[in-house]
């Protein structure tokens, strides 16, 4: 086991430092930044002022290396918008983008797991197809459109439910009911298929054959053997759940790290997009790496690929 957590952080580290290298190069292989901070009517010798204050003048990789040392001892630069420390920043709304996307993901485990366990032990039946036909739907489904119709619907026809902010627990139900829903049918699917294949494994049929109880079959011995995937595909969800919250951020105004993504990139405030786009990225590595230890704890097998 230790020799598969050192592979995997090995691993981790350069996949950290590759995406590092990408989200700090995409800005700059963009266009000039020098001359899009200066202004559409500045003179040459004006960008070229610029690019000296910003360090833009510097060849890529002494850029490089000096962001990247400042950013390990914490210290991400300062916004060029508002002039306040772009790890300030992120971290006062680091919380609602966190909360949105853990809020979104339980839901949709709550409602995918269930189903997809009940739809593989009854395959081909009513139950099944309808269970696959709330997949098809909620996979079709874009997440913008069924935002604006529960806008549309709870919050401005029978005002049940704020439209925007993030002040209470009231303002992310809409929120995480539409991501949750736009989650689920992967995990429904995935969940049932994984049962399907370990319903009808040698161990599943000896362990009926001993006569034990159907619930401990079903639960203990079969569901355990097909949640791994759902564990991989779960980390996998949640990154995208926070790095793809831009948009649900932006439709109910929430205050978080997706909502000041969208404003950064409105006001060309690069060293926070750069900022959010690493750690995100970051962040999915993380989860990536602890799926992986989790799933080679449950499934010894996993040690030895």
């Amino acid at each position: 086991m230790l020799n598969f957590v050192i592979h995997r952080i090995y691993v981790s580290i350069l996949v950290a430092i590759t995406v590092s290298v990408i989200g700090f190069s995409l800005l700059r292989i963009s266009g000039d930044l020098a001359a899009e901070l200066a202004g559409e009517d500045a003179s040459t010798e004006e960008i070229a002022e610029v690019a000296k204050a910003y360090g833009l003048d510097r060849p890529f990789h002494v850029q490089y290396f000096d962001w990247a040392g400042k950013a390990l001892s914490g210290d991400l630069g300062r916004s060029l918008f508002t002039n306040e420390l772009v790890v300030e920043l992120i971290t006062d709304r680091i919380g609602v983008t966190f909360k949105l996307a853990i809020y979104s993901l339980i839901l949709g485990l709550l409602l995918a797991v269930p189903l997809g366990v009940l739809a593989s032990t009854r395959p081909n039946t009513w139950i099944d197809r309808m269970a696959l036909g709330l997949a098809v739907f909620g996979q079709a489904i874009p997440n913008f459109w069924l935002a604006l119709i529960m806008i549309l619907f709870f919050g401005v026809t029978l005002r049940w439910l704020p439209i925007s902010g993030s002040e209470t627990e009231w303002h992310f139900v809409m929120p995480t009911l539409t991501l949750g829903l736009t989650v689920m049918p992967q995990f429904m699917r995935l969940t049932r298929t994984g049962m399907l294949d370990v319903l009808d494994s040698d161990f599943i049929r000896t362990a009926r054959a001993k006569g034990l109880n159907p619930i401990r079959v079903l639960f203990k011995h079969a569901l355990r053997n097909a949640i791994l995937p759902v564990i991989s595909l779960a980390a996998v969800v949640f990154g995208f759940l926070l790095g793809g919250s831009v948009i649900m951020e932006s439709i109910f105004a929430l205050n978080g790290v997706g909502f000041l993504a969208f404003e950064s990139i409105q006001r060309q405030d690069f060293p926070v997009v750069q900022s959010i786009v690493v750690m995100l990225s970051f962040i999915y590595i993380l989860l990536t790496f602890l799926s992986d230890v989790i799933n080679a704890q449950l499934d010894p097998r996993i040690r030895l690929g």
